[in-house]
């Protein structure tokens, strides 16, 4: 299992792709250098509108503007809070602060992982991305309920399946996690993804997972609020 996720959600104009990739990519080798295992940007490709809550609300996105889901994986809390600090007094970090898109409108927090177990086969060229709140009572009837779900998934296709229970999420001036999910009190955000080899793959795979008998012994009262989950496919343009 992974040691430590840094997720960012992000409203980018569409004309400004090659910008996102090119300032992206030019920040990928600062962050290795302190400690950043794998850095993943993710632009929308297939990201609904919902009736309670969805991604272009999460970041108050505009017209002619789409969403980026993205994440930094660390071996350990430790190394990430490490990181942020001495990042935070390099000077070339004010060079990276020129972004192709409203970073007041960004939301970003620290989860630790409760389930990764990724499949045999690997490969990534899809992803689709989840935002929710889960009561804290109910975080092991998740984890359980993710442990199952998974082998659906992977049997159709997926290569991994990752939930990530918010640690360090903070609460911002314009956009912020809780607000996204409309979080009650007593409840943690989660930040999930899975992963699959393309798009073609997922598409067939939602479909199979959703016909899958095994589907049926899924808890009939969910562990969350499904109303107010958000999720999105998004196609990797970063992979480092």
């Amino acid at each position: 299992m992974l040691g430590y996720v840094e997720g960012f959600v992000a409203a980018v104009p569409t004309s400004n792709k090659d910008a996102y990739i090119a300032h992206a990519t030019k920040a990928a080798g600062f962050f290795k250098e302190y400690g950043v295992t794998r850095m993943v940007e993710c632009w929308g490709d297939d990201v609904p509108h919902g009736k309670v809550t969805d991604f272009y609300d999460a970041v108050k996105a505009e017209e002619n503007e789409t969403i980026i889901f993205s994440w930094f994986e660390y071996p350990s809390k430790q190394a990430r809070d490490a990181a942020m600090k001495q990042m935070m007094e390099d000077p070339r970090m004010q060079e990276l602060s020129d972004m192709p898109f409203d970073g007041k409108r960004m939301i970003y927090g620290g989860f630790a992982p409760i389930f990764d177990k990724p499949a045999a086969n690997g490969g990534m060229g899809y992803v689709d991305g989840f935002l929710l709140a889960v009561p804290e009572k109910n975080k092991q009837a998740y984890i359980d309920m993710a442990a199952t779900a998974a082998q659906v998934f992977y049997d159709h296709g997926a290569t991994r399946m990752v939930e990530n229970w918010g640690d360090d999420v903070p609460d911002g001036e314009v956009t912020w996690y809780r607000r996204a999910v409309k979080a009650e009190e007593g409840e943690s955000v989660l930040f999930s993804w899975i992963e699959w080899p393309s798009k073609e793959v997922r598409d067939k795979g939602q479909q199979a997972v959703m016909q899958d008998e095994r589907m049926k012994d899924m808890p009939q009262e969910m562990p969350f609020d499904g109303m107010r989950m958000m999720w999105g496919g998004f196609k990797p343009v970063l992979d480092l």
